[in-house]
């Protein structure tokens, strides 16, 4: 087991908590482990938004989305993959 420290940071309130063994494996995983589920989370996101560059999107909603994408395919080059990710916000 493992204790893990949880700040609020809207309040600064602290706590601890005992993690679970699941919780505890999750981080000591491989970085190759890690970094497979990221891309397969990678590759979900952006077949979810194959849509935004079919023929008929109009090219202001098409450009936001082709960013948004390309940040995600980016996602590999970040200076702390696999063990720290920054995911891109989807456009509005």
């Amino acid at each position: 087991m493992a204790t893990k420290f949880i700040i609020d940071c809207d309040t600064g309130s602290t706590k601890v908590e005992t993690m679970s063994s699941e919780e505890v494996s999750k981080l000591a995983r491989p970085a190759s482990e890690k970094a497979h589920a990221i891309r397969e989370s990678r590759t979900s996101r952006l077949a979810e938004t194959d849509w935004t560059q079919a023929a008929d999107i109009p090219a202001d909603t098409k450009s936001k989305w082709t960013a948004y994408r390309q940040n995600l395919r980016d996602i590999p080059t970040q200076s702390g993959f696999p063990n720290s990710v920054t995911w891109p916000s989807e456009p509005s």
